[in-house]
């Protein structure tokens, strides 16, 4: 089944500030006409694959004047600076959606500008890859006017959304803090691969983890992760010592595993309870 929305007179006019990978695939995936969405990017390139695919082009002033819904999706240092930019040409009472990945801070400093222009700001999060998901891609809102930006962006196509609360950067730091998990194993499988590939064993250490891998709901797996940095923090910290050196027999910088050394020494004993 497709997720492409039918055709409806309630679709809101739609600004899209950057056309990377998201903003494309949102395009490509809802089927946005011209008369529907308008593209402003920095990149001439970008600006023409928006109008292979239909949709309408323009300046910042002229993409913006008409829009009730804004959704600004550029790079993370650049997010200030496209708000201050683009602000200038809000029409008033507009919402803006920032959906970028940065923190909390930049998200309210954003919010200000945009509350400044006489625009509405949405604190958004996209909790996944936008591939393969495209729509269905799970959004969280946060601020005053989430609610309205859940039903113009359900009226643009997007299938998974959900408000969060009213305070701007809740919705950015839930994506934020998860990244600290999701980014880091990311992170950590590295390593461990560098480490298991110089020293020729990956077989044995990926059957280890296979044998030892128990599933549980996270909250379980969260709890049960402390109580043992908690009660063996200091002895864990200590083999996680050896670890670093034997990554480093083996040319590799022990770059996470550093930070486990660190983070371990400083739960051992720990006694405010985090779950």
């Amino acid at each position: 089944m497709s997720d492409t929305p039918a055709p409806s007179a309630s679709t809101p006019s739609l600004a899209l500030i950057g056309f990377g990978e998201a903003g494309e695939t949102f395009a490509a995936a809802a089927g946005w006409e011209a008369d529907q969405a308008c593209v402003y990017d920095v990149n001439p390139a970008r600006l023409e694959q928006a109008r292979d695919l239909g949709l309408g082009t323009g300046d910042g002033a002229g993409v913006l004047a008409g829009a009730d819904l804004v959704l600004c999706l550029v790079t993370a240092d650049q997010v200030l600076a496209a708000t201050q930019q683009g602000t200038a040409h809000l029409a008033p009472g507009a919402l803006w959606c920032d959906g970028n990945s940065v923190a909390p801070d930049t998200k309210r400093a954003a919010a200000q500008i945009v509350e400044a222009a006489g625009g509405l700001y949405v604190d958004v999060a996209i909790l996944a890859p936008v591939n393969p998901a495209r729509l269905n891609v799970p959004l969280l809102l946060a601020g005053k006017a989430a609610a309205r930006a859940e039903a113009l962006l359900g009226a643009a196509g997007f299938a998974n959304i959900r408000v969060v609360g009213e305070e701007v950067g809740r919705a950015s730091a839930i994506k934020m803090i998860r990244s600290v998990m999701v980014k880091g194993v990311e992170a950590l499988t590295a390593e461990m691969m560098l480490g298991a590939q110089a020293a020729g064993v990956v077989e044995e250490v990926l059957a280890s983890l296979d044998a030892s891998e128990k599933p549980r709901p996270w909250a379980e797996k969260a709890a049960y992760n402390i109580e043992r940095m908690v009660t063996h923090g200091a002895r864990r910290a200590a083999e996680m010592e050896e670890s670093a050196k034997t990554l480093e027999s083996l040319g590799i910088a022990p770059l996470m595993t550093r930070g486990t050394v660190a983070r371990q020494s400083e739960m051992a004993g720990r006694r405010d309870r985090l779950i």
